[in-house]
């Protein structure tokens, strides 16, 4: 007679076999924090790397192939593209990483609206392009933009594909594409400027570096190139893009109207020599800065539904960036005139002078980019316009005073002083206004800035006494280090403290 199985029976107990394996239980899905810290990771080791080769290729641009004038012409160059790359794709691209969803839905409208705004845009700078370098006195900077500007519609197709990278947190894979990008740009860029392009050389490589991220962007997420359009969506997403293209523009414009105004009041060589100076006091900001911000806008945008985690998030970001970079500012700042020499020669001493204000500004920006992408990610984007707006207006008086009154040098101060005097405060009250009150900034930045103090009062002392020779210079920078490292020993368990945020 047969058995009757019963919903507990088992057929190997009654056979005798062996009951089959339990499957093992399903992995959890990573946690966000875990997600951040491994994006994190693999986009600082990208930044420093990259960094690290765009350093020693503006070495022997600068040692072996081009002069002050050239790099003047690169600098109005690169200026023009920067501003008018922070408006080519109205801002619809941040939709991607920001909104809820699939974003495969609205992606085909996002990238018709960023290739087509882009492309006007570049048909307006290829017209404009003898006015606007006539304007900033480097008429010869006409071929130079136009095809560096190239970049604009490029850029505009391949945001859709790189936002989803960013969204995923895939900072593996943006390593691949940005070392392809480098590779490509650089080898161009040297055989172009030591075959006598001059400025040219930069333009060529720069859109060859990114034809190769396209390419390489679109093949690590396959399927978003694909153009689409729906009414709806559109107005949605310039509803929620421009607002924000507005402040990038006005970011992007704060940063580079220092730029146009040495150009048009100082001559192309001074502007050579403040362009390599505004560069080196970008080292710290584009190493740490930049890797952070890859992961940044997508970490707080996860954590944007809590206040509390939100300042929580902030709070330890900007303790851990403040920390990395305060000793580099002030390294930089405190021995600027015997690195310059070292690094790129007696030719180029001259940039040593703006040096030491540039690389306080440097620190400025880096607490004021997190708190841009913080801001975002709040929805707090009229307060953001407006501080952006208050420090473009207020900056643009003071930076042509300085240029008249104590040239490159008086540009550097001015900056210094309106983003310390003006911009921080205004930056300190938007945060307040989403949440993250000035005791979470304070506990963030107070021994990072005491340590920073006791290393500049040390590198100024020992400088005096043992000289600029390059094993003094190595003696007096690791004495300072060593005492910063004691300074900012005490915020060790803030900045590797509690983990809450996986659990958001």
């Amino acid at each position: 007679m047969d058995s009757v199985r019963t919903p507990d029976s088992d057929p190997s107990e009654k056979s005798g076999a062996p009951a089959p394996p339990e499957p093992p239980p399903p992995s959890p899905p990573p946690s966000l924090g875990g997600k951040v810290r491994s994006a994190a990771r693999w986009s600082l080791i990208n930044t420093v790397v990259m960094r690290l080769g765009n350093f020693a290729t503006g070495i022997l641009l600068a040692r072996f192939a081009l002069g002050p004038a050239e790099w003047g012409v690169y600098g109005i160059a690169q200026t023009v593209l920067l501003v008018l790359l922070s408006a080519n794709e109205l801002g619809v691209g941040l939709a991607i990483v920001r909104w809820d969803g699939d974003p495969r839905r609205f992606a085909p409208t996002v990238l018709t609206l960023g290739a087509a705004s882009s492309a006007l845009l570049y048909a307006a700078i290829f017209v404009s392009a003898p006015a606007v370098a006539g304007l900033l006195d480097s008429p010869e900077a006409t071929g130079v933009l136009r095809v560096m500007c190239l970049c604009l519609v490029i850029d505009g197709v391949a945001q859709v594909p790189a936002n989803f990278l960013t969204r995923e947190f895939a900072q593996g894979k943006r390593m691949v594409i940005d070392a392809l990008n480098f590779v490509l740009s650089t080898a161009v860029t040297l055989v172009l400027a030591f075959a006598g392009w001059g400025a040219m050389s930069f333009a060529c490589g720069a859109v060859a570096g990114n034809v190769a991220a396209l390419i390489g962007c679109a093949l690590a997420a396959p399927g978003t190139l694909r153009f689409g359009w729906d009414p709806q969506q559109a107005r949605a997403l310039l509803g929620f893009g421009l607002p924000l293209a507005g402040a990038s523009l006005l970011a992007l414009a704060v940063v580079n109207v220092d730029t146009m105004i040495v150009g048009s009041s100082l001559g192309q060589v001074s502007l050579g020599f403040y362009v390599l100076a505004f560069n080196m006091s970008g080292w710290p900001v584009r190493i740490i800065s930049e890797a952070a911000r890859r992961v940044s806008f997508a970490g707080f945008s996860r954590l944007a539904g809590s206040p509390q985690a939100l300042a929580e998030g902030f709070g330890r970001a900007l303790g851990v960036l403040v920390t990395g970079t305060v000793p580099l500012c002030v390294l930089l700042g405190g021995l600027a005139a015997p690195v310059v020499h070292l690094v790129y020669g007696s030719t180029w001493v001259p940039a040593a002078a703006a040096l030491p204000w540039l690389m306080a500004l440097g620190l400025v920006r880096i607490g004021c980019e997190l708190a841009y992408d913080c801001l975002v990610a709040a929805g707090q984007r009229r307060s953001l316009i407006l501080v952006q707006a208050l420090w473009l207006v207020a900056l643009v008086p003071v930076l042509v005073a300085g240029a008249h009154l104590n040239g490159m040098v008086g540009v550097s101060q001015g900056h210094v002083l309106v983003a310390a005097g003006l911009v921080v405060p205004a930056f300190l009250y938007a945060l307040g206004r989403a949440g993250i009150g000035f005791g979470t900034i304070a506990r963030a930045c107070a021994w990072p800035l005491l340590g920073g103090a006791v290393m500049a009062l040390m590198l100024l002392a020992a400088r005096r006494i043992l000289g600029d020779s390059a094993p003094a210079l190595v003696l007096v920078g690791t004495g300072a280090l060593a005492c910063y490292v004691v300074c900012v020993l005490p915020s060790r368990r803030f900045l590797l403290g509690s983990r809450a945020v996986e659990t958001v």
